[in-house]
This record gives C-alpha cells, structure tokens and sequence, in this order.
C-alpha cells in the first residue's frame, strides 16, 4: 500500500512540476521573441489543454482533445520551424507529454485493500448461459475447483435464492456468483444477510457492479482469486420494495428500453443519447410523483433513474460508472421530458442529480421498472432505500479496487487540486467523498 501510495504521490509531483515548466516557458518564450512567440504561446496553451482534457476525457472526447493538441503542436511546427522555434516547440511537446503521462499515473485507480482470511468453504455459482456462455469459454468451473471453490451451476428452472441458502446452510462460508448483476443481487443479498464474504465474477454482459466494484472485468478467471489472496472492502446495497439491487432501477419511459433487443449491451454512459428516441417516441409518466429535496412536488419525468449510488454522467472520465458504493446514499436522476425551452447537462434532456438515504415515487396504477437490467412491475408506493456498509467484498489483490471513477474529478480546477492533495500525500479518494457528500440537484 505504501509503494502504491509513493507511487502516485511521486507522479503527481512530476505531472505539476512538468505543467508548471511548461506553460512559464511558453509565456518566457512568448515575451521574448514578441510578437511571433505569441504564435508559440497559443500553441503551447492548446497543446496544455489537450492533453490536460485527454487526462480528464475518455472515448471520443478524449481523442477529440489529444488531436487538438497534437494539430496544434503540429501547426506550430509548421509555422514556427522556420524561424527557429523548433527547440523551443520540442521542449513545449517534452513537458507536455510528461505532464499527460504522469497525471494518469497519479490518478490510477488501484487500491491496495486490507489483506482478508482465505474462506474454507467458498462456493462459486454459475449462469452458464449468462454472456453467451462466457462462464463454459474461460474454464470457470475447473477454475475455480483448481482453487478450492466449489462451483454450483444453475440448472434450468433452478431458484438461485433456494440455491444460494442451501449452500449456507450446509456450511459456506464464502458466496460468489458467476452471471449478470440480476444474479449477483440475488446473491450479494444472501451474503449481506448472513454476514459471508462475496465475490463478483464478471462473467455476464457488462458487468457494471464488477466495474465499480474495481474488479478487471477483462480477467474472469483472475477475478477468483479473490477468495485467494484477495483484500475486502464493504460496500452499501440498494432495496426497492424490500428487493435488492446492486446497480439501478430505472422507472417512467425508459424502463420500457429493457425489453428491447440490445439494451443490456448499453452503457449508463450512454444514457443521454438513447433516451431521446424513447422518450420521442412514447412521451412521458404523467403518472409518477415524487419530491424534490427541497420539497417540492413533481409529476411526469420522462425517466427516474435510481442508483445504488451515485452515477456520473456526462463525457468526464469515468462517466457511466458510480465514483463510490460505500457513501450510504442512493443516487437519484431525473430526467424531465424534452421541450422548446429545455436545456440542461444532457442537451435535448434536462437532468438533475442528488443524493438520499431514502426516496419515494407514487402511481396510480403498477409501475413498469428495470431492475438491475431485468423488466419488473412493481407496485406503488415505490419505496427505496440504501443498505449502508452491509456487504463485504473480497477482490483480487492485482485487480483495480476501486472504481474508474473514484480518483478522478469532474473539472480542471477540480482535477489540478486533486493532483496538489496527492503531491501532498493526501489520499485523493476521502477528498471526493466529502464533494459528494454535498447537496446537488433542486
């Protein structure tokens, strides 16, 4: 953990000391070779901010803004070469690269988790038709047997709740479940209740929980040696209705998208650019009722989103992915139905996001919901609450621990004092849960 920590902590220094080299030798060579070096200035400013943006940026947005950066060194080195401004535009892409690459490594994402007992009884069970089959592809049941896991598969018809207390009773004392996050709710709920450890196998289609959990979803099979050489971490559940979810229960217009061909192969992040053709197409929920925090009265959003945490959205780093699972909080986003007049972080859909313990949607009638990705009905009054600090969690001791989006900040300015606290030494996660724990939305 200390080497770690040195690490990320040596990185930040050399990320602020090469951002601090750069930008005063763009302004020095600026001043001193006026008015052409304030061609070499604005260049050295683009080339900054690309590669800053490329840190704080993923997917495409994250390209976007390292071809800015690279088209405008470019540029500079077309314009500028020939009067002698190569060295200098050379030095300027040196500090700049250094400053991208060591700010990346001062916002890793692993954690070294409290070392946890080997459990000596731990049972794996397994959806062998969850991911296409992913489970039989990688060897998961002669894998986990090689490690002293007895591995359970799930039979058609079989109840995995049934299953899962059965094993209990006969002497388990470790559950890990193989398949989609419909599944590992069923059994994180059964190891919350009885106080057993539990692991996530990513071995279903997305394998949100395992992403935020910080569990590789990339290394199905490594994700076992959680119960090997594994560390824990507890985390809070999410109930609706006396049900358990690990990830969210969607409610209104979107809900219907979890029947649709190809919605468990969509991402949160994604989120804002799928549901306008929901909701164009099948309008709003007059129906739903709700309160705000500041206890106002609202009816017909287009979508209710409720999380077992809090999402961030939107293009920053980490976007679709819950910073924290442990902050005893449900995350809550609604998004209202598209007008002439609406604008708001997602564009064609306004959205507001807060955070609460506990929260209550009203119907008249049965509300269509998705359910961790699985369609549900459920009825009225909907009651959500957090389950705080109820589930541990062991996972493997080289996969991230945490998840995308637990170090890094939404923002610049954001991002640049996170960077100071690590220089200083100061663990960058605790300063992120005091940011969210402060009210946000209205």
């Amino acid at each position: 953990m200390r080497r770690r920590t040195t690490t990320r902590r040596a990185a930040a220094v050399v990320a602020i000391g090469a951002a601090v080299f750069t930008l005063t030798a763009a302004v020095a060579m600026a001043a001193g070779n006026f008015p052409r070096g304030l061609m070499l200035l604005v260049c050295g400013l683009l080339v900054a901010v690309g590669a800053w943006e490329g840190v704080l940026r993923r997917g495409w947005a994250r390209a976007g803004a390292l071809a800015i950066g690279g088209t405008a060194l470019g540029g500079g080195v077309l314009l500028l070469a020939d009067e002698g401004f190569l060295r200098s535009l050379s030095l300027l892409a040196l500090g700049t690269v250094v400053w991208h690459v060591a700010a990346r490594a001062a916002f890793d994402t692993h954690v070294d988790l409290p070392p946890a007992e080997r459990p000596q009884r731990p049972v794996l069970f397994i959806n062998p038709r969850s991911g296409d089959g992913k489970a039989a592809r990688y060897g998961l049941p002669e894998a986990a047997r090689a490690r002293g896991i007895e591995p359970v598969e799930l039979l058609p018809g079989a109840d995995l709740g049934t299953l899962v207390r059965t094993a209990v009773a006969e002497g388990a004392d470790a559950l890990a479940m193989a398949g989609g996050d419909g599944s590992q709710a069923v059994v994180a709920a059964v190891a919350a209740e009885t106080g057993l450890p539990y692991a996530c196998i990513p071995s279903g289609t997305r394998n949100h929980f395992a992403l935020d959990l910080g569990v590789d979803r990339r290394d199905v099979v490594g994700a076992l040696d959680a119960f090997v050489d594994g560390g824990e971490r507890v985390v809070d559940l999410g109930e609706v209705n006396g049900r358990v979810f690990v990830n969210n229960v969607s409610l209104g217009v979107y809900a219907a998208a979890v029947h649709r061909p190809g919605y468990r192969a969509a991402k949160i992040r994604v989120l804002l650019r799928t549901l306008p053709e929901v909701v164009a197409s099948r309008g709003h929920s007059p129906d739903l009722r709700w309160v705000t925090p500041g206890g106002r009265a609202k009816t017909g959003p287009a979508v209710i989103l409720v999380g077992n945490g809090q999402y961030r959205l939107g293009g920053a780093a980490g976007a679709g992915s819950r910073p924290a699972l442990d902050d005893g909080v449900l995350g809550i986003t609604v998004l209202d139905p598209p007008s002439s007049s609406s604008s708001g972080p997602g564009g064609r859909l306004p959205w507001r996001q807060w955070s609460t313990p506990e929260f209550r949607v009203d119907a008249s009638a049965p509300i269509p919901a998705g359910i961790d990705g699985e369609a549900a009905v459920l009825d009225p009054p909907v009651l959500f609450r957090v389950r705080p600090a109820v589930l541990r969690v062991r996972i493997a001791a080289h996969h991230p621990g945490a998840s995308p989006s637990s170090v890094e900040p939404v923002g610049a300015l954001a991002a640049l004092r996170a960077l100071v606290r690590i220089a200083a030494g100061h663990d960058p996660r605790r300063r992120a849960a005091a940011d969210r724990s402060l009210p946000a939305g209205h």
